[in-house]
């Protein structure tokens, strides 16, 4: 059994009365232990939860052409447009050509990750402890504001008028997620409704994919979905572009803030060449660029250095609380 497909079987919703008191024991902050799961064909020496670079020269990587994916988007020839200034500073730190690879599912890009496909990316939140574990993902940089914030909330909304104005509403109703690798599309969703709410998927409320945060909120705008489960940074920029307005949807639900988009690269890349790409992240000047256009109305405008030992604890917990493992062969 591959990767993807083994985490989407462990995925399944496996909750006990333990498990739901350790859901309401993270929201009021306890620790907990690490989470392990790393494929047995990568290393980690120093404990840091990542894949080390390979110990032998030989095994380094050192492609003449790099591909660079974001995360999946509804557009994603737009967001080709919204990266090309920052590809273009990544060509000239690196000498390297940078190809943006359009991927249409979080599936695609772990695989093309763990293929050897793709060498630097933005994986989505919930997708990112997948790709740490089973795609050889290393990540070091996240956006946030000028004053370091980052983050964003899951959100519940619906469209005005609909009979739902809590989640308790949600019950006999469907309710959209994006896909069981998201974590504002799915498992914080999920975790909150049957921890919080007493909700269980498939039992009290019926469960669709819709493939991507916005497709989802166009769903519901255009009332396909009564419901859907969103990340607000996506909403926010959503509305900023003037793809939707604030009156064609209401919140009904605000999660605690969890780390954004994480970008890294594969952890078999050359070290010089990996140094070279990191620096191009941080010393990339945002002013008057697409990117800082496009991410303005989440308040983003710097790349900041992360660990994902550090910033991703609390995904950890998430996917712990749903019984998810990382089994990766």
């Amino acid at each position: 059994m591959n990767c993807l497909s083994n985490y989407l079987r462990c995925s399944a919703l496996r909750y006990s009365r333990s498990a739901l008191l350790l859901f309401l024991m993270l929201l009021a902050g306890s620790a907990v232990a690490q989470q392990r799961g790393l494929s047995p064909r990568y290393q980690d020496a120093n404990d840091d939860l990542v894949a080390d670079n390979p110990a032998l020269k030989e095994d380094w990587r050192d492609p003449r052409i790099l591909v660079f994916a974001y995360t999946p988007v509804e557009d994603p020839a737009l967001y080709a447009r919204v990266w090309d200034d920052f590809i273009q500073h990544l060509s000239d730190a690196t000498d390297k050509e940078i190809r943006f690879f359009p991927v249409q599912s979080n599936a695609a890009q772990l695989e093309a990750m763990r293929a050897g496909r793709l060498h630097i990316a933005g994986f989505n939140t919930g997708s990112t402890p997948v790709a740490v574990n089973c795609s050889g993902f290393v990540p070091f940089a996240m956006m946030a504001g000028e004053n370091g914030q980052y983050g964003y909330e899951m959100e519940l909304i619906t469209y005005p008028g609909s009979d739902i104005n809590s989640p308790e509403d949600l019950r006999g109703k469907k309710l959209a997620f994006t896909s069981p690798t998201s974590n504002s599309g799915f498992k914080a969703p999920v975790s909150i409704l049957e921890g919080e709410f007493n909700l269980t998927a498939g039992v009290d409320y019926e469960s669709t994919y819709s493939g991507s945060h916005d497709n989802s909120i166009l769903g519901v705008v255009n009332g396909d979905y009564p419901a859907a489960a969103v990340a607000n940074e996506v909403l926010k920029r959503m509305v900023g572009r003037g793809v939707v307005s604030e009156s064609q949807y209401r919140m009904v639900y605000r999660s605690q803030t969890f780390p954004t988009t994480a970008y890294g690269i594969a952890h078999d890349l050359a070290p010089a060449l990996a140094s070279k790409i990191r620096a191009a992240f941080f010393d990339y000047d945002w002013e008057g660029s697409a990117l800082a256009a496009e991410f303005a109305d989440a308040g983003m405008s710097q790349f900041i250095p992360v660990t994902y030992q550090e910033h991703w604890s609390l995904i950890r917990d998430i996917d712990r609380v749903n019984d998810t493992t990382y089994y990766c062969d």
